[in-house]
């Protein structure tokens, strides 16, 4: 090509590089600006969360929470924190929070059947796990393959759907023949938030 590439080059050469920055200042301020206050931290959290910094994490959701209280996905990843640190209380004051917030949303109440289930309240596990099933079905496929593919998760993990057969089938049996824990188990599966 030539020294002199013309007015015509130089003019689309000029627009491309002005189209280019428009649609990144574009897309950056879209990206901003729809933010609800908080959601920065709330990020952040999730990725410590993710790193399973979980005391870390908790902090980062409880400041997303003080810019707007109502984040009920800060609010359900604070539970999941909890979980993690074995604050099953304060994992329960989190998600009955969410759900005063949104108590149609089925993953609401099948986070705090987690939370009754870890906690050993498991009569009131199986209680939310039947309402959030009964309330979205949808819910019973568990982790989606891309997250597993995402999050590196080689096995499908257990559902809710799976988790609640398996209590009601414990409970079935005498108290001292039931196994409803496993932490050597329970402690290799990997939480995560949708």
């Amino acid at each position: 090509m030539s020294q002199d590439q013309g007015p015509l080059y130089k003019l689309l050469k000029w627009v491309a590089i002005c189209g280019g920055v428009a649609w990144i200042s574009y897309e950056g301020y879209r990206h901003f600006a729809g933010m609800a206050p908080g959601d920065i931290s709330y990020i952040d959290g999730n990725n410590l969360f993710k790193a399973g910094l979980y005391e870390r994490a908790a902090g980062y959701f409880k400041t997303t929470l003080e810019a707007d209280p109502r984040h009920a996905p800060a609010l359900r990843a604070l539970a999941n924190s909890y979980v993690q640190l074995k604050r099953y209380d304060d994992a329960l004051t989190a998600i009955e929070r969410a759900i005063a917030i949104d108590p149609e949303f089925a993953g609401n109440i099948a986070l705090r059947g987690i939370v009754y289930d870890h906690a050993g309240r498991h009569e009131q596990a199986i209680a939310d796990y039947e309402r959030s099933l009964k309330m979205d079905p949808e819910i019973s496929k568990g982790m989606h393959w891309l997250d597993r593919l995402l999050y590196n998760v080689q096995e499908t993990p257990p559902t809710i759907n799976d988790r609640l057969e398996y209590l009601k089938g414990q409970m079935k049996l005498p108290a001292s023949q039931r196994v409803l824990s496993m932490p050597e188990l329970d402690g290799k599966q990997r939480p995560y938030e949708r």
